[in-house]
């Protein structure tokens, strides 16, 4: 089960990526900077990655109070999200590739946070009870 879990995690991460991309692009379209802009591109990723994972990841575990649980994503996946964003910044401000193609900033921070958000969504947020 945990498994299956992970790999469903995994995927809806990818599409967590497509949305944060999007959304960092479009905000860079609309005068954020790099840092701005990738701090609300990653709070509409969460948001999505949240929804997809409380409806297949952890549809069992799910809580009947959906704001708590959302604003406790938000709070638990904050290791993850420090870890993503560290990861973002210290390569858009080291490496002009990824300053000049922030998507490969937003991969490598996703990644780099992948173990420890999963491991505390299924921990500290989707715990069935609540």
């Amino acid at each position: 089960m945990i498994v299956r879990q992970f790999l469903t995690f995994s995927a809806i991460g990818v599409a967590g990526f497509a949305v944060d991309t999007a959304t960092l692009y479009t905000a860079l379209q609309l005068g954020a900077g790099l840092y701005t802009g990738r701090l609300a591109s990653y709070l509409v990723a969460a948001t999505t990655t949240w929804a997809l994972n409380r409806r297949y990841t952890f549809s069992d575990r799910r809580t009947h109070r959906p704001a708590r649980e959302w604003a406790r994503f938000l709070a638990a996946n904050s290791l993850g999200g420090v870890v993503n964003y560290g990861t973002y910044a210290a390569l858009v401000a080291s490496l002009p590739l990824v300053a000049a193609h922030p998507w490969l900033g937003v991969a490598a921070g996703s990644l780099a946070g992948l173990a420890a958000n999963f491991t505390l969504s299924r921990r500290l947020v989707f715990t069935g009870s609540g």
